[in-house]
């Protein structure tokens, strides 16, 4: 992991609050999060969490997570804004996937930019490592942290 600093940071934080915009999509009644991918400038992917296309009856928001079968790993109803933004990336500008970074943000009560933690979602850096996304973005307590994908995957096993 490394924190940005000087314009690289304050361009990161454009993304991110790009981010949070997409995020406001999101209907989920747990948490709001938002993705966006870029490469060379260019944002090629949005995603936004909420249950799959047409399957808000689906919605498990309000029940506890203890109450799922433990082979359950994946407890939400949602599609999460970093499958979204991938799959938005793959479906419009795959041929510029390879070597991007992606952008996350969660938004809190008050639809602001929320300070995120540690990695932690496995689904989510399989995924991005499978489509040759290079760099996953967070904003946390450090500042705006840059993680090479498979260092992200790996501390998302590590999370607890």
């Amino acid at each position: 992991m490394r924190c940005l600093s000087g314009e690289e940071e304050k361009r990161a934080l454009e993304y991110i609050l790009e981010a949070s915009k997409v995020a406001l999509s999101s209907t989920c009644e747990n948490s709001r999060c938002g993705s966006i991918i870029v490469r060379d400038n260019e944002i090629i992917g949005r995603g936004f969490n909420s249950p799959p296309k047409n399957q808000e009856k689906q919605r498990r928001c309000s029940i506890f997570k203890e109450s799922y079968h433990k082979k359950i790993t994946d407890k939400t109803c949602c599609v999460h804004a970093e499958q979204r933004a991938i799959m938005d990336a793959l479906k419009n500008k795959a041929d510029k996937i390879i070597g991007s970074r992606l952008y996350f943000i969660r938004l809190n009560k008050d639809d602001a930019p929320s300070r995120a933690g540690r990695p932690y979602c496995t689904i989510c850096s399989k995924m991005a490592l499978d489509a040759g996304i290079d760099e996953f973005v967070l904003w946390s307590k450090e500042g705006v942290c840059v993680y090479k994908t498979d260092e992200y995957n790996t501390l998302s096993y590590k999370y607890s």
